[in-house]
């Protein structure tokens, strides 16, 4: 084909699926369980007991360890009587995600009401298997922000997504699990194995809150938010499955065991029963805790959103009330000029910031990588001590036989040592200003030690590179390499990652990262 002939083809195939990118579909609103409904559950009455004990309090306890995470959230299945709301960024079909699924279908054969929130970017190659999930009476699954066309040919659905990329290229971002409107789990996870440290190859250091108490209802508010709102598209808009397909998907899943997913039958309900469940009880940390969350019509603006309409602005009292020292965790940094402004003002107020992010080596993206390098010296001019994650994976990695590499997704915030903010925000424009997120902000100097304390051994010279300046203006990055302490002059990554981080300097799309 001529070179004019194929660009018209591109084009008037891009217009076509331009123009199919508006969903106007029937839907049917629904909400979370009332708070006297879920009394007359298992785990309402579990927790609401706890809570009437500490009143206007909610308990809440951070969540590190990838596999008890896992349980955890397999746990709530099982125990699920009347409802289960679940919003994530990422489902995979791998052992985590089948195991969970699993869980889920069998909470929805014993009547609960199961409500699953994709981001549409998670339906992309498994919308037969979703399908299927979806055929039970019991389950309604839906896409947030979807791409209308070219769903089964990954270049057709980019290309679609690129002719109205202003509007597409907006994400839902959240990752919620509330079970009978009673227990909440939110923070950086999805819902895959690298998540939950039980990857072959990649695996991340994440971190989650669970929570009982009053914030579970605000937590389920702002599921029912994005539920009900136009741009979540019910699934079977775009793909319908037998009414019967869902037993055979069952079948399929509970044959996981047997083809060696151990996590398809690890006993995970005995958590949530018995001593373990006064246990767990017991470790809950009681104080006040506030859900934040970017509200959905965030993104349907036009162009940039409103800062009043982002998630960081309802943390800009918490950032502005700092006194001696910060903490930022995240897996992307990406400096804006407002960001190095707040930096000044906090050098000005002797306020010490420690970011700890990835280094090139470990992170999962290493274009991103190319947007935050120019700034470090910027950062580290002004006061602040910076910290990169180094590839190697974790000891408790390693005696699981797990993982050829770890990377940081953890996204947290110290502020001081009695305030902290655990979520799905990364230190980013695109978290900022393109992305819906979710977190907690919690007043507990327990949870403040708690974070440091995490800090602490991600930032350890066995674990990180220091980044440095030297008085030339060039960086180097001081580490441990046998015990012993040593200055690295050039940055650790392979000249892949080193290209690909090139790459996104020269393109300058910072803004949309």
């Amino acid at each position: 084909m001529k070179p004019g002939k194929l660009l018209l083809l591109l084009f008037l195939v891009g217009t076509w699926l331009g123009g199919c990118s508006t969903v106007e579909v029937a839907r049917t609103p629904s909400m979370a369980l009332t708070s006297k409904a879920a009394e007359t559950t298992y785990l309402g009455n579990w927790a609401g007991q706890a809570t009437k004990e500490h009143q206007g309090l909610s308990g809440v306890q951070l969540l590190s360890d990838g596999p008890r995470a896992f349980a955890l959230r397999a746990a709530l299945a099982e125990h699920a009587q009347q409802t289960l709301d679940v919003q994530t960024y990422i489902l995979e079909n791998d052992r985590s995600g089948r195991a969970l699924l699993k869980r889920m279908l069998h909470a929805a054969e014993r009547g609960v009401r199961l409500r699953l929130l994709l981001d549409d970017t998670a339906s992309l190659g498994k919308q037969r298997l979703l399908a299927a999930f979806n055929s039970h009476p019991n389950i309604q699954v839906r896409v947030f922000n979807p791409v209308t066309a070219g769903r089964h040919s990954p270049p057709l659905y980019y290309l679609a997504l690129a002719t109205d990329f202003d509007r597409k290229h907006r994400r839902m971002h959240n990752k919620l699990w509330v079970t009978d409107g009673s227990v909440a789990i939110t923070g950086g996870r999805n819902l895959a194995n690298r998540y939950f440290e039980v990857a072959d190859k990649l695996n991340f250091n994440d971190l989650d809150v669970l929570a009982i108490g009053p914030v579970v209802n605000a937590l389920s508010g702002s599921f029912d938010r994005f539920w009900n709102h136009p741009m979540a598209v019910p699934l079977h808009y775009f793909e319908q499955a037998a009414t019967t397909a869902w037993r055979e998907l069952l079948v399929e899943l509970s044959d996981d065991a047997r083809q060696g997913n151990a996590l398809s039958s690890q006993p995970t309900a005995r958590r949530l029963a018995g001593e373990p469940a006064q246990s767990l009880l017991k470790s809950l940390v009681w104080t006040q805790a506030i859900a934040l969350w970017d509200p959905p019509e965030k993104l349907e603006a036009e162009g940039y959103p409103a800062l009043e309409m982002t998630l960081l602005d309802q943390l800009r009292d918490a950032f502005h009330q700092v006194e001696h020292r910060l903490l930022i965790i995240s897996p992307y940094i990406v400096p804006t000029q407002a960001s190095l402004d707040y930096l000044q003002s906090l050098r000005e107020r002797d306020v010490t910031l420690t970011i700890l992010t990835n280094a090139l080596e470990a992170t999962d993206l290493p274009v991103l990588h190319g947007a935050y390098a120019p700034r470090r010296s910027t950062l580290l001019a002004n006061g602040v001590r910076l910290f990169e994650l180094q590839a190697k994976p974790s000891e408790e990695t390693v005696q699981r036989g797990k993982g050829e590499i770890t990377s940081l997704h953890t996204k947290a915030i110290a502020f001081d040592d009695e305030r902290v903010f655990i979520g799905s925000l990364n230190a980013d424009p695109r978290s900022v200003w393109w992305n819906s997120e979710v977190g907690l902000l919690i007043d507990s100097p327990v949870l403040g030690e708690k974070l440091w304390a995490l800090a602490k051994q991600g930032t350890a010279p066995g674990r990180s590179y220091e980044v440095l300046l030297r008085d030339d203006g060039h960086l180097h990055w001081r580490t441990e390499v046998d015990g012993r302490l040593v200055i690295l002059e050039e940055e650790p990554g392979s000249t892949w990652r080193h290209l690909k981080a090139w790459m996104l300097e020269v393109l300058g799309i910072e803004h949309l990262l």
